[in-house]
């Protein structure tokens, strides 16, 4: 299920556009601001963004910046039909800008046809988004802001795990049984500990791993 940020002061264009959104299945986000934004960011893995341009703390390529570096669309929604801005907002990587006021099954279509794309993009490259990280899975290899990040073959298993479940709980039994070390032994649950334990420090804050107490874990 695909997961969308909606960066919109106004709350009643904002409710409009949450309830069509969560109507076709998306789960959604909503930030008024630049600062919510980043917040919701650094928490969530967006295969999308819908943000307005204009905005009290500042503007739309403001939160398009924080973007940047990760596999995250984006669609700016503005009053203001200027060409510069238009060209600006293409040249920064955007796939789409629509100008207020816009039907909504309009932006749905638009959303629609994006995301379609990634998901085919994703597969002929054979790469797996998480945060702001990148798992090719051809080469085996994973990349943070374009940085290789050396993994074990067990880590890697591991992750491709979550990679597999976003936004899943899986108990650690679900996991363990999963997964297996390199001589195809199973691996305890101690064991599993300690490999979450070294994917949080390897990957830092480019993927948040969820401790869900008593049960297992969730990757967003």
């Amino acid at each position: 299920m695909s997961r969308i940020l909606l960066v919109e002061d106004d709350t009643m264009i904002a409710s409009g556009i949450l309830y069509a959104l969560e109507t076709e299945g998306y789960e959604t986000n909503h930030a008024t601001g630049i600062k919510d934004a980043g917040s919701l960011i650094q928490h969530y893995n967006f295969d999308l963004a819908i943000i307005d341009m204009q905005l009290p703390d500042g503007t739309g390529f403001d939160v398009s910046e924080i973007f940047k570096n990760n596999a995250t669309s984006v669609i700016f929604l503005t009053v203001v039909d200027d060409e510069n801005t238009i060209v600006r907002a293409f040249d920064e990587g955007a796939q789409d800008y629509i100008v207020k006021p816009f039907r909504i099954r309009e932006l749905l279509a638009r959303v629609r046809r994006i995301l379609s794309a990634n998901i085919k993009n994703g597969e002929k490259d054979n790469i797996i988004y998480m945060g702001h990280a990148a798992i090719h899975t051809d080469e085996a290899k994973v990349y943070v802001n374009d940085k290789s990040i050396e993994l074990t073959a067990l880590e890697y298993r591991l992750l491709l795990i979550f990679a597999s479940n976003k936004g899943i709980l899986l108990t650690r039994q679900q996991i363990l049984d999963k997964i297996w070390d390199t001589d195809g032994n199973f691996v305890e649950d101690n064991t599993l500990t300690v490999y979450v334990k070294r994917l949080r420090e390897k990957l830092g804050e480019a993927i948040h791993i969820e401790t869900v107490r008593g049960m297992g874990y969730r990757v967003d």
